[in-house]
Parts: structure tokens; C-alpha cells; sequence
């Protein structure tokens, strides 16, 4: 693997950008990212690091000098900031009574818990099983849809990211995760994802149902279709009737409708649930990353009661099966988005996001397309708004002036800036971030 090939941040390979930045640090700050660059296993988005961290709270976090940046991307686990005190303050209380539960217990915090996710969604969707993590929450999904339908195969769309096990990549879309792994999950069937702005159905819901209903009468046997309900990554907020179209058809063809709602749930889009805003439900809804406040890992399904049909299966038969640790934290996550009106909150973000990035659209010509949905936007850079051509590296040249001036985000698709901010950020912080954006894509030339 030569140099190149090595230094990667998101999808957007090393330049001399990334050669600069490294070459800026001081050095205790040097010396501690060889030690992490020496004993990590080094892999795809994560290795270099990009600096050392010390403290996080709110909206952002700081590094060993002290310098803070505004972190528009978190994980997707910070939903609720950093740090919240309510969260710390259910975690410790929890630690210093009872910090775990073995396997064939139960516990008051994770019963506390299943009782509240099930309340707050519709109709039957009223069976929860917890998971450590939102890969596993997708493989107890695929198990639970081969079990009801007794069919094994599953459609996905492509870029899609489902987690990174094995199962959870076989299923997935995105072919950076599936890359040297040899046979993966059989009976995987892709199709295009949802987009408006590029892709061969873009703008074109009813086609792009029909390609879908063309797969499953090919195929016959279809037990599932997993979905992200709005993909993360670059941000693609589908038209409300493919979402109906997409419930039907399931219906129509004994299809359970797995929805991955991993890092967008929780007030992300302004409701509690992203489906909600398409007057539609899943038959298993995947959750995870912000279910743990940034404090521990925590994921779940909620499925149907009338799913509830594996007594002599053992779905997710995980250590921490009943983490009354994980189970606290995630119900006070619920607790405070109710408390602290979080969805309203999300709803002015929102309109303050879409017209300053409108008025930069209007202002820079490499800005093609702006796209989102609450707190969640893509701003598409392209060399051509005709051509739409990727400005890959004018992504990056803007990625690294807005790190240099503290605020920090992922690129997707190689052009895509994905924001995704604190639900809890302040009005003036979040003008702050974007006045960061604003002036590095001016200093980049526009």
C-alpha cells in the first residue's frame, strides 16, 4: 500500500493539505499521534488521526492545546452534546448501584427503558432487544425477517452503511467496507437509493418503485428490505410517496421493512423518528449511536408483537443483553428530548441552516445542491452546475480551512460537506460554525 493510499479522510484521499495539517501540529501533539499511528490496527476513515483530544462539551471539543472546534459530526451520537449533565448524572447514580445484570435477569432500568422506546411508537411496534451496538441491532433485524418470512433474501440500496460486521457489510452499500472480505452475506440484492439531486432515478419516485418491484417478482422470494428511512452520509431525503410506494409494496408482497434509523432518530430530523415524517412505519426499527448520549454504547430493534415468536431462538443473546448502564442513559436521552423540547429547537435549527446555506448557494457558484432535513444537511460541491462534476478537491481544500478555523465535519461521496451539529447548539454557536464555513469556502475562491 504506498503513501497515498494510506492517509484517507472520509473517502477523500491524502493531498498535501493532509501533509500540511500533520506537519502543523506541535509536538506532544506529534508524538502522541505516532504512538496511536503505531499501535492501532490502521483501516479506511480512521487511520491517521487528525489530532489528540483532551475534553469535549456541548456542541464541540478540545485538543491538547486548548483549541476547540465545533464537531459537526460526532458519530451521530450527539444528539444531546457532550457532557450533558443529566446523562452523567443518571450514569453514576446507576454505577453505584447496579453497573451490570447477568443474562436471565432483568432489571428495573432496562424494563424502565422498553417500556418508554415502545410508547413513543406506533401501532404494535412494541417488542424492544437490546443491543451493544447498531451493527448488532441490524443482524438481530435480518434474523428476525429470515424467522417471520422464512426467506432469506433481502433487498438493500447501494451506499448504504448498515455497520461494519460482517453481516452488517454484506448487507450494506458501501463497497469500501466490503473490499477483501471474500463471500459475504448471500442473497443481498441492491438497487440505486433514493437521491434528487444525481443517479439514474433522481427526481423519479414512481420509477424507481416499479425498478424496485421489477427486483422482488425477479427475484420471488424476498424476506426483507432493509433501509437507512433518510441516508446519513450525504444526506438523501426521500420524496414522501417513494416511502409510501416502498410500505406497500412490502405489504403487498409479504416484505418486513427493516428500518436503519441508527444515527438519524432521536430528533435529528425534528421528529423522534425519521419515518414519521413520511406518514409510514417499519415492521423492525434499528436504533443506536445517540441512544447512548455520547456516554456509552447502546443500541435496540422495536418490532411488532406479533413478531415475538423466537422463544426457542436466541436472537441477541449478548453479554450485555439488559445493560441497566446503557438502558438509563438511553432513557434519559428520551427524557430530556421531551423535557428540553429538543424537536422544537431542532425546528429552528432548521430554518436558520436552510437560509444561510441557501444564501451561500446563491453566493458560490461551486456550491450544486443543498439538501436536509432539521439538523442534518449535505452541500454538494461541484466544478459545473451543469456537469455536476465532483469538486473532490475543493471539498477538501474547504474540510481543512474549517478545521484550521475550528470547525470540524466529514466529507461523503468525495464532495458532499456533511453537517450534522449538536441538537443542543446554541443560536450564536451555530452562526459561529457557519460563519467558519462561509469564509473558508470564500477563501478557497468560491
Amino acid at each position: 500500500m504506498n503513501k497515498q493510499n494510506k492517509k484517507t479522510e472520509g473517502d477523500i484521499n491524502s493531498t498535501p493539505l493532509r501533509e500540511k495539517w500533520d506537519n502543523g501540529h506541535d509536538p506532544e501533539t506529534k508524538s502522541w499521534l505516532e504512538d496511536d499511528n503505531r499501535y492501532f490496527l490502521h483501516q479506511s476513515m480512521s487511520t491517521p488521526c487528525l489530532d489528540v483530544l483532551t475534553s469535549c462539551d456541548g456542541a464541540s471539543f478540545s485538543n491538547l492545546r486548548g483549541k476547540k472546534y465545533y464537531d459537526f459530526h460526532g458519530n451521530n451520537v450527539h444528539q444531546l452534546g457532550y457532557a450533558h449533565p443529566w446523562l452523567k448524572e443518571a450514569l453514576l447514580s446507576q454505577l453505584n448501584t447496579l453497573p451490570f445484570s447477568p443474562r436471565r435477569y432483568t432489571n428495573k432500568a432496562a424494563i424502565t427503558f422498553a417500556k418508554k422506546i415502545a410508547s413513543l411508537c406506533p401501532g404494535d411496534l412494541n417488542r424492544v432487544l437490546m443491543t451493544p451496538n447498531g451493527s448488532s441491532a441490524v443482524s438481530i433485524a435480518l434474523k428476525i425477517a429470515r424467522g417471520v418470512t422464512g426467506r432469506f433474501k433481502v433487498i438493500s440500496f447501494w451506499d448504504s452503511f448498515h455497520g461494519a460486521n460482517l453481516d452488517a457489510i454484506g448487507v450494506g452499500g458501501e463497497s469500501v467496507f466490503r473490499d477483501k472480505m471474500g463471500p459475504l452475506v448471500p442473497g443481498v440484492e441492491r438497487v440505486p437509493g433514493p437521491a434528487a439531486y444525481r443517479g439514474i432515478f433522481a427526481g423519479q419516485p414512481e420509477k424507481h418503485l416499479e425498478y424496485i418491484e421489477y427486483v422482488i417478482e425477479k427475484e420471488r422470494d424476498i424476506g426483507a428490505l432493509l433501509a437507512e428511512t433518510i441516508r446519513n452520509t450525504d444526506v438523501q431525503v426521500p420524496d414522501k410517496s417513494f416511502w409510501q410506494g416502498v410500505r406497500r409494496l412490502c405489504n403487498k408482497h409479504g416484505i418486513l421493512l427493516i428500518l436503519d434509523e441508527i444515527p438519524i432518530a432521536l430528533g435529528r430530523t425534528g421528529k423522534m423518528f425519521a419515518f414519521e415524517h413520511f406518514d409510514m412505519e417499519p415492521d423492525i426499527l434499528c436504533l443506536g449511536k445517540g441512544l447512548g448520549g455520547g456516554l456509552f454504547p447502546q443500541a435496540c430493534i422495536v418490532t411488532r408483537d406479533r413478531f415475538n415468536i423466537f422463544q426457542d431462538v436466541s436472537l441477541g443473546h449478548y453479554t450485555h443483553e439488559k445493560s441497566p448502564l446503557g438502558a438509563v442513559v438511553a432513557s434519559t436521552v428520551l427524557q430530556i428530548i421531551e423535557d428540553d423540547k429538543i424537536l422544537e429547537k431542532v425546528e429552528a435549527g432548521e430554518k436558520y441552516m436552510r437560509a444561510r446555506l441557501t444564501a451561500m448557494q446563491q453566493r458560490f457558484y461551486s456550491i450544486g445542491d443543498i439538501r436536509g432535513i432539521g439538523m442534518l444537511w449535505g452541500v454538494e460541491l461541484v466544478k459545473n452546475r451543469q456537469t455536476k462534476e465532483k469538486a473532490t478537491g475543493e471539498a477538501e481544500k474547504v474540510m481543512y480551512e474549517c478545521l484550521k478555523n475550528g470547525l470540524s465535519f466529514k466529507i461523503s461521496g468525495g464532495n458532499v460537506l456533511q453537517l450534522s451539529p449538536a441538537l443542543t447548539i446554541t443560536t450564536e454557536e451555530l452562526k459561529d460554525a457557519l460563519d467558519i464555513l462561509e469564509n473558508s469556502l470564500e477563501a478557497i475562491g468560491g
